[in-house]
């Protein structure tokens, strides 16, 4: 037997661990908690677990990419075309009550789709070491779960703070030790939050941006239901940003000092299946995301930009989209309203409702109905004490057409 080989046979196996601390992913921990349970009725079995949008494509978008498919050919620019870059910018400008100009390509990078550069974000904002211990992120708790992957890929740590009343449901980071936040390298808000659908205030993403600044850690603007509301937009980190920099209380210079925000149009669009979104914000971060994406990053197909320009453009299929939502929500409230401790959410397209035990009405609403839901707890953590905040709750997105989706709520209120 050559040597070589001999060696290769006798060293030890790989041992994977980097992972190996993040929470299990909530649909495969829901597939195994189904396992082996049968509906007594299969013929109008729904899912209201995954959050995929069910409405039509806008027309433009694809009659854009078939206009364009003969580019697919080229290698696409890693921070965007010059026509992604001016309608992402003036997007965030107008949304954000910004000064023309404020927004440049300098602040920007597009992105497959925010969860990525989520996830990403942390190989480029936390370094090994911080006050010469190992970094903390800060996560909301329930979260979206590329937090917790962007910490463990950068080998950080995740603290998950639940929401408070006093903050409006937002994870009141400003209540930790002044010691946990000189760890912090990295801190995730998620406006409108999932899965609750709470909105941040002006003066609570004041206060955080104020934090991230005084403690040098980046904080994470997660808007990707954004565009989903019912009354009043949620406000933008960036227009926080901006108006801290205008009345002299942030920095003139660099408005997004310490601040980055992630979109997509994913939910704004119907678009999931484009994989397409964006970073926005402080220029010495995007400059490093940049840098890192021109190594291993997956820049859109340019057919793709010239989709998501117009896409970002283009409002009138934003405001019908959002419509229709407010149906839904009209509906959940006809038949859930009472119940559950219901609270029609500022926004997104979740509902989020208080069952006693998500697990047991998980499988007793598949069981029962042939629909399926996702226990709270598993996008949650348990505290230091054992508390997982999650664990009363089950999440329904509201994304089926009306009819399909009135006779699932109606089974939901007579089954639980």
């Amino acid at each position: 037997m050559p040597r070589l080989f001999s060696r290769l046979l006798r060293s030890p196996a790989v041992n994977f661990t980097r992972f190996q601390s993040l929470p299990p992913y909530p649909f495969p921990r829901m597939r195994a908690l189904l396992e082996g349970l049968t509906p007594d009725d299969t013929s109008a079995a729904l899912n209201l677990s995954v959050g995929e949008p069910q409405h039509a494509v806008p027309d433009f978008v694809t009659e854009i990419l078939t206009r364009e498919q003969a580019s697919y050919n080229k290698y696409p620019p890693v921070q965007g075309t010059d026509a992604w870059q001016t309608a992402v910018a003036a997007w965030l400008t107008r949304r954000n009550n910004l000064a023309p100009g404020q927004v440049t390509a300098a602040h920007l990078v597009p992105l497959a789709g925010s969860r990525e550069g989520l996830f990403s974000i942390g190989l480029v904002a936390i370094n090994r070491q911080k006050q010469g211990q190992v970094p903390l992120v800060l996560s909301p708790n329930p979260f979206y779960q590329p937090y917790a992957g962007a910490a463990a890929a950068a080998g950080a740590e995740t603290l998950y703070v639940a929401g408070s009343d006093a903050t409006g449901g937002m994870p009141d980071y400003a209540a930790l030790p002044k010691e946990t936040l000189q760890r912090t390298a990295l801190a995730f808000i998620c406006n409108p939050s999932n899965p609750e659908g709470a909105l941040a205030s002006r003066a609570y993403l004041k206060q955080m941006l104020t934090l991230a600044r005084e403690y040098d850690f980046i904080l994470v603007g997660d808007e990707c239901y954004s565009e989903i509301y019912h009354d009043q937009p949620p406000v933008g980190l960036m227009d926080v940003c901006g108006e801290m920099a205008a009345d002299g209380s942030g920095t003139p210079a660099n408005p997004f000092d310490h601040a980055v925000v992630f979109n997509s149009l994913s939910k704004r669009s119907n678009l999931a299946g484009l994989r397409s979104g964006f970073m926005a914000g402080d220029p010495r971060v995007v400059a490093e995301t940049i840098r890192m994406r021109s190594y291993g990053g997956a820049p859109l197909p340019l057919p793709i930009q010239a989709a998501s320009a117009a896409a970002w453009e283009e409002e009138e299929h934003v405001i019908h989209n959002r419509a229709l939502y407010r149906r839904k929500f009209d509906l959940a409230e006809q038949y859930l309203g009472d119940k559950f401790n219901f609270q029609r959410p500022g926004g997104g397209f979740c509902v989020w409702l208080n069952v006693g035990d998500g697990e047991a009405a998980c499988r007793t609403l598949w069981r029962k109905a042939g629909i399926k839901v996702l226990p709270g707890a598993y996008l949650a953590r348990p505290d230091a004490a054992g508390h997982n905040p999650g664990t009363p709750y089950i999440r329904l997105v509201l994304v089926h057409d009306d009819a399909l989706l009135e006779a699932t709520l109606e089974k939901i209120a007579n089954t639980l």
